[in-house]
């Protein structure tokens, strides 16, 4: 398994808004697949915020993590996110998640982010195991979630 960016697999955007859109879409009424797409263009490049990163099994694509300025409107105060963790189910259970979710903790650490937030409805002891901390229990778009930190400075 490899974990690039997806600058270097652009061919890989339309799948990967498809498959974004079907898991999160009821976070996000009124969204499209297209529209999905269009946001994901401005993660076309390497070394900034936003970007996203692909985990590739030779020519399969396996998921995907994206690294985001914000991801809640109701918490802009905090700042960057780590977002859209995505593994296809046939490849769920093998350490994909995981290996994406510390590719962007590395890149976030190497942009100079001090800390890094995420939201997760369902997902929690993933994140704790992985030295995320819990932060905030609220509601976001009609769903409980709550809300994660990890300090990547000492």
């Amino acid at each position: 398994m490899k974990i690039e960016y997806l600058a270097d697999h652009p061919d890989r955007l339309e799948t990967l808004a498809l498959w974004h859109h079907e898991e999160w879409h009821h976070l996000n009424p009124g969204d499209t697949v297209e529209k999905r797409q269009a946001r994901m263009r401005a993660h076309l490049a390497k070394r900034q915020i936003p970007t996203t990163f692909v985990a590739l099994d030779g020519d399969t694509l396996l998921g995907s993590a994206c690294l985001l300025a914000d991801d809640m409107h109701q918490h802009r105060d905090l700042t960057p996110w780590l977002a859209s963790v995505f593994v296809a189910p046939e490849h769920r259970g093998g350490g994909v998640g995981g290996a994406l979710v510390g590719r962007v903790v590395e890149e976030a650490r190497a942009l100079g982010v001090e800390t890094l937030y995420l939201y997760t409805p369902d997902r929690e002891r993933f994140y704790a195991r992985m030295g995320w901390s819990a932060l905030e229990r609220t509601e976001y778009m009609g769903v409980k979630v709550v809300i994660m930190s990890i300090r990547l400075t000492a």
